[in-house]
């Protein structure tokens, strides 16, 4: 039962985590542990599953999908997702007015610097997973690290409906979801069509536009989700090392003290705010705001080491 519990709360984080721009669920599970069973699991829809559905098995086709993983892990999601992304989507409208009054969105580096704090601290007990480091494992990660910082300055994209074009933004999509530190909207959105599919295909409901994206996504499913199997079963230090300074780099997109550009958009009756990018990474001063940011990635990051010392001291009691 506690097994259970506390990959529902993992799933939990994962689903809370989405709703925050920069912050991917996969980071979530790659720092929850839960990973590289969430990699297998996914890579378990294959041929042989469609034969054990197909031949009416279904106690063998629930068990080598690992169901029961399945189930708890992506009801915590939903949970999350609707519940704390709720508060968390709140906390992000917030408006404040600085000392220019000029109204900002003043509450949203909060958690920002809450998930700086959390996934910093992550960094360190995902690095000690790996059992030797070498010369591989460092260039691994360094690479990982830069081009994840890279990414972030990059501009986006011009919109494209090419069918090649739309297929590769579902793969792309769809692999960036599945890699700990990259989010996929975030991913459209450099690559130029993340108002095309997410909001005027969604909301007209483009059959076309939403059909090739999905076959894309799909494809991008299959081959990401066995490639990422493999390497960790062959080279699971190298893989870990460029998952854990891919999650590093990729801090440089929630730093707190930043501007975040935004863009106006119309959904249905409602104007909406989307991300488009970043620029202008600045230190903190010493205003009571920034200490208060300060405060919060300290919270973040002793909250990870908490949590440790809980599920240590659990794992030794049981």
């Amino acid at each position: 039962m506690r097994k259970f519990l506390f990959l529902f709360l993992k799933g939990f984080g994962m689903g809370a985590a989405n709703v925050i721009p920069g912050v991917s669920g996969g980071t979530i599970a790659l720092i929850t542990g839960i990973y590289q069973e969430l990699i297998s699991t996914l890579k378990s829809f294959n041929i042989k599953s469609l034969k054990l559905l197909f031949a009416f098995k279904f106690k063998e086709f629930f068990s080598h999908i690992n169901l029961s993983f399945l189930i708890i892990l992506f009801s915590g999601a939903i949970v999350g997702i609707i519940s704390l992304g709720k508060f968390f989507k709140w906390v992000i409208n917030l408006e404040r007015v600085d000392q220019g009054q000029s109204i900002l969105h003043g509450y949203e580096p909060v958690l920002f610097a809450l998930f700086f704090g959390l996934i910093l601290a992550s960094v360190y007990f995902v690095g000690i997973t790996i059992q030797k480091w070498t010369f591989s494992t460092l260039i691994s990660a360094l690479t990982g690290c830069a081009v994840a910082a890279l990414l972030v300055l990059v501009k986006p994209n011009s919109e494209s409906d090419d069918v090649l074009y739309l297929f590769l933004c579902g793969v792309i999509a769809m692999s960036s979801m599945l890699l700990p530190g990259l989010s996929g909207s975030f991913v459209l959105i450099l690559m130029g069509n993340y108002y095309l599919i997410m909001i005027d295909s969604v909301q007209n409901f483009e059959v076309r536009v939403l059909a090739i994206v999905i076959l894309g996504a799909v494809l991008g499913f299959v081959i990401l989700s066995r490639l990422i199997s493999y390497l960790l079963d062959k080279h699971k230090d190298v893989t870990l090392s460029s998952l854990t300074g891919f999650i590093f780099g990729s801090l440089a997109m929630i730093w707190p003290w930043k501007t975040i550009l935004r863009a106006k958009i119309l959904k249905g009756d409602e104007v909406k705010e989307v991300i488009i990018g970043y620029e202008n990474w600045v230190l903190p001063s010493n205003n009571s705001f920034d200490i208060l940011l300060i405060l919060f990635i300290a919270i973040g990051f002793f909250t990870v080491f908490g949590f440790e010392k809980l599920g240590h001291y659990l794992k030794t009691k049981s």
